[in-house]
């Protein structure tokens, strides 16, 4: 892997990294996810969702104003707790929202490209993760290719894509007359709690705007251009997303939308558009979800490198050749790859949406405590952001314990491992730092 250098990502190839995670992630993976549990309202979640993300990018942006690098929110962490349990605990909870991001993602390549054949249904169980392993080993050699070739296909994925994402859904509509066979404003079909729940799920979609801050010592005038990136990402896919759950609620039923909800745009193209329609969503999603696990290993594999480099993470190369940075993108191809054969997509979603939250909050927590006079925070911004996101996580929690306690049961082991294997190895790190300073 190429080394990563200063002023090699121009504020337009920033933007095409963050919304190439963002838009593989939010639009084909979670659109039936979101219906799921927002019912009818659907649509406006995304938008409320990009309220939520508002008040938690700027706590981002301040930091990335004030201390671009390419550590990212790991730096962040670190500037806010210090070099402790608490910085490496919420960081390894960072990385691993961002691997099961890409198993997400990983999947629903393979759930789209399936779309294309008449494939029976058991064969389905079998070939969807086949298919989502084989896009991680592609992403896995393009990022081998270094950080030029990442920018640059990042760049021009993330063109055709937003391109033909606002095509699909102005043409949806008004092929619909822009009327909405799943949009009503009956809210009694949809309670508080799992319109909240929701919102975990949509918030999910944006979240890969989090990746933009570990490439701070690579953009351009990062001082300026990682706020702007994240900014100009946010709004971007906010209006994307809104446009396309209009789009796919104006074509499918609310149940026509949940029961195809690992491949609701595909199957909302086949009344608007016919087979040409299939197609065509068909062949955006696998460019969307290929580009969005390229930039999103290119991000992950950077925040692991890091923490290694901070030596707050063991480290073994298992006599693998090659740098840090090699290495680093191997292990999160492979756990990867795990995610995407072992868990289906509802799973992942819901596991990346509690990571991810309970991160967040740590961050702002961080700031609001111990950095908002440095970075000239305001800090009711930091405080409503905090109790929107424990707003969202509380309902998001109490839904999954109704209906799939294995999600919540399995987040919370996994968090206890990642600490338990966190004390630990700072413990042994202590010790060994002591001895050796005697």
């Amino acid at each position: 892997m190429a080394q990563y250098k200063a002023n090699s990502l121009t504020l337009i190839g920033a933007v095409a990294m963050g919304t190439g995670v963002m838009i593989g992630a939010g639009i084909f993976a979670l659109t039936g996810q979101v219906a799921e549990l927002a019912g009818d309202l659907f649509p406006i979640a995304f938008l409320v969702a990009a309220i939520v993300v508002a008040f938690s990018a700027y706590t981002y942006i301040k930091m990335s104003n004030a201390y671009p690098s390419s550590g990212g929110i790991v730096m962040y962490l670190e500037k806010a707790y210090g070099p402790g349990i608490t910085t490496v605990f919420c960081a390894l909870l960072m990385y691993f929202s961002m691997v099961i991001n890409q198993s997400l993602v990983a999947r629903t390549f393979g759930a789209y490209s399936l779309q294309l054949f008449d494939v029976e249904p058991g064969s389905v169980l079998v070939l969807v993760p086949v298919l989502g392993v084989a896009l991680l080993v592609f992403a896995f050699v393009v990022n081998i290719a270094g950080n030029r070739l990442i920018g640059t296909f990042s760049l021009v994925m993330a063109v055709i894509k937003i391109g033909a994402i606002a095509l699909f859904a102005i043409v949806g509509l008004w092929l619909a007359d822009f009327s909405f066979a799943s949009v009503s404003v009956d809210t009694t079909q949809t309670s508080p709690g799992t319109f909240l729940a929701s919102l975990a799920l949509a918030i999910l979609a944006y979240k890969g705007f989090t990746t933009i801050t570990n490439s701070g010592a690579e953009i351009v005038d990062p001082h300026r251009n990682v706020s702007r990136t994240i900014i100009i990402s946010i709004g971007i896919c906010t209006i994307l997303y809104v446009l396309v759950a209009l789009a796919v609620a104006s074509n499918l039923t609310l149940p026509e939308i949940i029961k195809a909800k690992d491949f609701a745009l595909a199957e909302a193209a086949r009344p608007a558009f016919g087979d040409f329609g299939l197609w065509f969503t068909v062949a955006l999603a696998l460019v969307a979800t290929m580009s969005g696990v390229i930039a999103s290993v290119f991000a992950v594999s950077r925040v692991l490198a890091m923490l290694t480099e901070m030596k707050l993470v063991p480290h073994r190369h298992f006599g693998m050749p090659g740098k840090l940075q090699q290495h680093t993108l191997v292990y999160t191809i492979v756990i990867a790859m795990l995610l995407t054969v072992f868990f289906d997509l509802s799973r992942i979603a819901s596991l990346g949406a509690i990571f991810y939250l309970v991160m967040d909050i740590a961050v702002h927590w961080g700031v609001l405590r111990h950095l908002r006079t440095d970075v000239g925070a305001n800090p009711f911004i930091l405080g409503s952001a905090i109790i929107l996101d424990a707003i969202v996580l509380g309902a998001f929690i109490v839904v999954k314990a109704q209906t799939d306690m294995l999600v919540v049961v399995v987040s919370l082991l996994a968090m206890l491992l990642i600490f338990a294997g966190t004390k630990l190895f700072l413990r042994s790190k202590a010790k060994e730092d002591g001895q050796s300073s005697h």
